[in-house]
């Protein structure tokens, strides 16, 4: 049995890592609160870099160093062709401050991200999805996998399921957005699906890092 950390303070994310991890019996999955891991400031200045791996590393390095596990952090966002690759890196806080007051953060970023695109025919709406995975250890081996997963961003949500902009993010050949589609087949077609399972991947390969 190989233990790993997933280090995300995001609810969603470690629940969809586990749903995508349920095939593989020999890993054990910690998240930060089952192992007592407060979240401290210092964890608001991991993603300061300008790349989905980078943000990834970071994460993946700093909880690795600081618990001694094998840690597997992830970076994931939205990427909006007709807004040059927006929000991107930024995905999480899209909306910014003034815009999510009285709102949680998931419809306030929805909600700007439609008035960004009002007016847009479907044909300029395309977007893909980014997930970098990256795995760490506490004696400095690392290496990140990336997943992408191509779509359209709706004018309006459809579907309860996931997080973030899942009910926006039309798959054409699926004929529903992430928001509607069974945990399973998501999770089977997804940017994180992707880049979880080629981490997982080479850690059954002998991973030794990069």
């Amino acid at each position: 049995m190989m233990r790993l950390l997933v280090a995300t303070r995001n609810p969603g994310k470690v629940r969809e890592i586990r749903e995508i991890l349920a095939g593989y019996p020999e890993i054990e999955i910690a998240g930060l609160e089952d192992l007592g891991i407060e979240e401290t400031p210092d964890e608001d200045a991991l993603e300061v870099f300008e790349t989905f791996e980078e943000n990834a590393l970071a994460k993946a390095r700093w909880f690795a160093a600081k618990t001694g596990e094998l840690t597997l952090a992830d970076d994931s966002g939205i990427c909006v062709d007709a807004l040059g690759g927006a929000p991107g890196v930024r995905s999480r806080r899209f909306a910014g401050e003034e815009e999510s007051r009285g709102l949680r953060q998931d419809e306030a970023n929805n909600r700007h991200l439609l008035r960004m695109l009002d007016g847009l025919p479907p044909g300029r709406r395309t977007a893909r999805y980014v997930c970098a995975a990256a795995l760490a250890d506490a004696q400095g081996r690392e290496s990140v996998y990336v997943g992408t997963c191509d779509g359209v961003v709706l004018d309006a949500p459809r579907g309860s399921g996931g997080f973030g902009y899942d009910p926006l993010f039309w798959l054409p050949a699926e004929g529903m957005t992430f928001g509607e589609l069974p945990p399973a087949r998501k999770n089977a077609v997804s940017h994180r699906g992707k880049a979880v399972r080629a981490a997982i991947d080479a850690l059954r390969s002998g991973w030794r890092g990069e």
